[in-house]
């Protein structure tokens, strides 16, 4: 149901990266702080990003799409058909728009997970919380809250060992719904233009189409 999904994806949205527990956090070891640093100075290092994401939803529904990642402040989502949903940061907040619904939420940019991978200067040692970090074969995962908000929900995201690079995030909001993204094709790209992250009006409901590449 699509409006069930655009709830879905709203709610996962505006879940801060936080975490829905009031445990402490656990010590992280000499090494986690390490995998820490480097994946906070990767975060920091990227200007522009291009690709592709598969998205899971609270529901098990997956749907596919588009993603622009500009730093700081700048994302567009493209969902694939049927869906046609958009989601874009512009900056300051963050628009989901559905136009066969004729839906347009917007949130502040703040309150939002992207918030983190977005910013200016990322910091995870500051404000926010790191609250584990696990290794597979492929990587390693951090998970991560607001520390002033640690019952809103948490982020965990991760990471690739080689080369080094974000892989997926998975939010869980305070009522313990899940969402997963799945990066696919990301690449480093430059230029993108202004325009994308220009979120459409209400009352546009013509189909979400995306842009070629850059």
């Amino acid at each position: 149901m699509p409006s069930l999904r655009l709830a879905a994806i709203a709610a996962a949205l505006v879940a801060a990266a936080a975490t829905a527990g009031a445990r402490a956090a656990p010590a992280l070891s000499s090494d986690d702080r390490a995998l820490v640093s480097q994946a906070a100075s990767y975060l920091d290092g990227f200007g522009e990003l291009k690709g592709r994401f598969v998205q899971t939803d609270p529901r098990g529904q997956t749907t596919g799409g588009v993603l622009y990642l500009k730093r700081p402040g700048y994302a567009r989502f493209v969902y694939d058909p049927p869906s046609n949903v958009l989601v874009v940061a512009d900056g300051h907040t963050v628009s989901i728009t559905d136009p066969r619904l004729r839906t347009f939420d917007r949130y502040p940019l703040g309150a939002t997970p992207l918030a983190l991978i977005l910013a200016k200067h990322v910091r995870l040692d500051r404000g926010v919380e790191v609250i584990s970090v696990s290794h597979d074969a492929e990587g390693f995962t951090l998970t991560a809250r607001d520390a002033a908000h640690p019952h809103a929900g948490q982020v965990t995201l991760a990471f690739t060992d080689h080369p080094l690079r974000l892989a997926a995030w998975t939010m869980v909001d305070a009522q313990g719904r899940t969402t997963r993204i799945r990066l696919t094709a990301l690449e480093a790209t430059s230029g993108l233009p202004a325009s994308l992250f220009v979120a459409p009006t209400y009352y546009d409901t013509r189909p979400n189409v995306p842009p070629p590449p850059q």
